[in-house]
């Protein structure tokens, strides 16, 4: 027993050598696996402005998922320990210069920071500089990073209704000018975003927004003041806040909700420099439904699967990018299931190009998650830079329309 612990402990220290030494390797197509390449697809009219030309260069991204957004109930938790509590793998800055130079230009680093505020909301100091120690590795490499409150939902903390409302700007104000006084000095790399999924969380209503329900209607509009909120703290903060872009979700980071008029853009001081983050794991059952057996992403045979997709992402254009509003989907992606690489790969370079050719950004979300019964939406190894999935990055690169 003792012999295969100094073996195992040999082999992480080589993959973590390796690493060191620039030794990780580029996203290889694997054999048997086609990647296309998506190009019979209608020509939108993309305005030509500043925050268009931000998304192009925005390209494609990845998000660091299950890492600083992870949480441990509602209880303070000092220091930067919790970044490995759900993945077990501290970040490296080689895994930022692996995800770098698969091709990816944004990485969204989702952050909880309920665990890490003090009875005054003051911010745990080690946590803060963890994050940020993350974040400048980003920008050093010259990629947008997106940070924001991600886990926070709950009414403990902020909540979407009139109930929680002093409660939440109280709590929302606090995190908020912290993190703009963090991250002020940095450039237009930098994006904040307010919100991650703000919903009635444990209600029927939940994830599915209803212009018929009277609590669904309060929470929209709890939410676009939240979202003017956070636009009206982070620019009164000073430094390059007072014109970075910020981005704001609607009702469940819905692109439905958002495309409804209980969404209401927030008011600035800097013309178009809000972005309309939202989520879409579309269709539903093959991307993201673990109780489901659909797992075919069939580029030929399936058309309703296509037109799922295009259904939002054309709601998502015709209220905001067709009128020069700048979007992006900085979550997507398609779980593994029954080792359907071909059809996640088909759905990978579908949804990319048919975003893309939108003028949308879309970011994937990697959970680090490669076993189990849960989300396995996983694409790289962190600790041995192995690209598990090399072919899904392919697909997104290959058919992000930025990169042609």
């Amino acid at each position: 027993m003792k012999k295969i612990r100094v073996i195992a402990a040999l082999v992480v220290f080589v993959l973590l050598l390796s690493a060191a030494a620039g030794l990780a390797e580029p996203p290889v197509q694997t054999e048997g696996i086609i990647v296309p390449e998506i190009e019979d697809l209608k020509k939108y009219d993309i305005p030509d402005n500043e925050a268009m030309a931000l998304l192009r260069d925005m390209k494609a991204g990845w998000n660091l998922g299950n890492t600083f957004d992870s949480f441990n109930g509602f209880n303070y938790f000092k220091g930067a320990s919790m970044e490995t509590s759900w993945v077990n793998v501290k970040t490296t800055r080689m895994l930022i210069e692996t995800i770098h130079e698969a091709g990816f230009n944004t990485i969204r680093i989702p952050v909880s920071w309920h665990n890490h505020v003090d009875k005054d909301l003051v911010i745990n100091a080690d946590w803060m500089n963890r994050v940020k120690q993350v974040v400048g590795w980003a920008l050093d490499e010259g990629m947008y990073v997106i940070i924001n409150v991600h886990h926070d939902n709950d009414k403990k903390v902020y909540y979407p209704d009139e109930a929680h409302f002093e409660q939440s700007v109280k709590y929302l104000t606090a995190v908020w000018t912290q993190m703009a006084e963090a991250f002020k000095d940095c450039d237009d790399h930098l994006i904040m975003e307010s919100l991650n999924e703000p919903r009635l969380v444990g209600t029927s209503v939940e994830w599915s927004f209803n212009r018929n329900s009277k609590e669904c209607m309060e929470a929209a509009d709890v939410i676009n003041r939240f979202n003017q909120l956070f636009v009206d703290t982070i620019r009164a903060s000073g430094g390059n806040n007072a014109t970075r872009y910020l981005s704001v979700p609607a009702y469940a980071g819905s692109p439905w909700s958002a495309a409804d008029e209980a969404f209401q853009l927030p008011n600035d001081t800097v013309e178009n420099r809000i972005i309309v983050e939202a989520h879409a794991y579309t269709p539903y059952n093959f991307a993201l439904n673990t109780g489901s057996a659909d797992h075919t992403f069939d580029l030929e045979k399936d058309g309703s699967k296509k037109n799922e997709i295009d259904q939002f992402l054309n709601k998502m254009y015709n209220r905001f990018i067709s009128k020069g509003i700048p979007v992006m989907m900085d979550e997507f992606g398609a779980l593994e299931k029954s080792k359907n690489t071909q059809d996640r790969v088909n759905f990978a370079a579908y949804y990319v190009a048919a975003a893309s050719a939108r003028g949308i950004t879309c970011v994937w979300w990697d959970n680090h998650v490669f076993t189990g019964n849960g989300e396995r939406f996983g694409l790289i190894k962190r600790l041995s830079m192995e690209w598990v999935y090399p072919d899904i990055v392919l697909a997104i690169m290959k058919n992000c329309m930025y990169n042609r």
